[in-house]
């Protein structure tokens, strides 16, 4: 092949042709580095996409979507708790009536955790949660709740000074773990049992650093400590050296005397 230097004619040895004029018989269309051609273009741009409110919202619900709103709680989550002084968090039942000792005990609780120079972590609920967010509110503290979207519970309450709502359980559980120096397990129903559970799984399996688990109410909490003992260690399924993965007592000030044992600096990594 031969050709001019403008490139406008070519041909072969000596024969030599004006170049032909070449049609594209095929839509095309550049987005950014991609070419597109043929059925693959589109008769839309980005910008109208975006700004379009009459489109669509099946991909609200795609599983694409969810890792992008699981990923907006961390950030939140982070944002919003990162410079909390060394706080306690404190788990038990939504149903404690307000009469009760339980809810009483969790009040005594949390002005307790304050007057040690805690902060005050529950679930942001009503109950056990309420009791310990009130004590710490009464004391001047910093009381947090890290509420949960469920069809049968209220929002926060109203002893919240800092509160985050989650959609999803392990985000707010990760909050939980991350910025306690330790748990204080009121009487609970199906979900304290939750929380209990993940803590002492992830201590025992040394995914977080070691921190206390104290379970409040020797009544409430001896026939779950018998069972372990009697049941799970004596037929082979934990060892004896997970029971001396949490405490258990019916005094205040041996709450504090354990998280006071065990404390940790500031950022320590989990």
């Amino acid at each position: 092949m031969t050709a001019t230097g403008d490139d406008k004619v070519y041909g072969h040895g000596p024969e030599e042709a004006a170049a032909p004029e070449r049609k594209k018989p095929w839509p095309e269309k550049q987005k950014g580095p991609v070419l597109l051609r043929r059925d693959q273009v589109g008769t839309s741009t980005t910008d109208q996409r975006l700004l379009d409110t009459t489109g669509p919202t099946d991909w609200l619900h795609t599983d694409p979507w969810r890792v992008w709103r699981i990923t907006s709680e961390f950030v939140e989550g982070f944002g919003a708790l990162a410079e909390l002084p060394a706080a306690v968090s404190v788990f038990g039942s939504a149903r404690t009536p307000v009469d009760s000792p339980e809810y009483a005990a969790g009040v005594a609780i949390g002005r307790a955790l304050v007057e040690a120079g805690y902060a005050v972590i529950t679930g942001g609920g009503p109950g056990a949660m309420e009791a310990a967010n009130r004590g710490a509110s009464d004391a001047g503290g910093l009381s947090v709740g890290l509420g949960i979207e469920l069809p049968f519970e209220q929002g926060l309450n109203e002893f919240v000074d800092l509160g985050l709502n989650f959609r999803y359980f392990f985000v707010r559980k990760t909050m939980f773990v991350k910025y306690a120096q330790g748990f204080v397990v009121l009487p609970g129903g199906l979900g304290t049992l939750d929380e209990l559970f993940e803590a002492l799984t992830l201590v025992q399996t040394k995914k977080v650093t070691r921190f206390p688990v104290i379970l409040f109410g020797s009544s409430y909490w001896g026939g779950l400590v018998e069972w372990l003992k009697n049941t799970l260690v004596a037929e082979g399924k934990a060892s004896p050296h997970d029971l001396e993965l949490f405490h258990i007592t019916d005094e205040v000030d041996e709450v504090l005397k354990i998280l006071e044992e065990s404390r940790r600096p500031r950022g320590t990594e989990l």
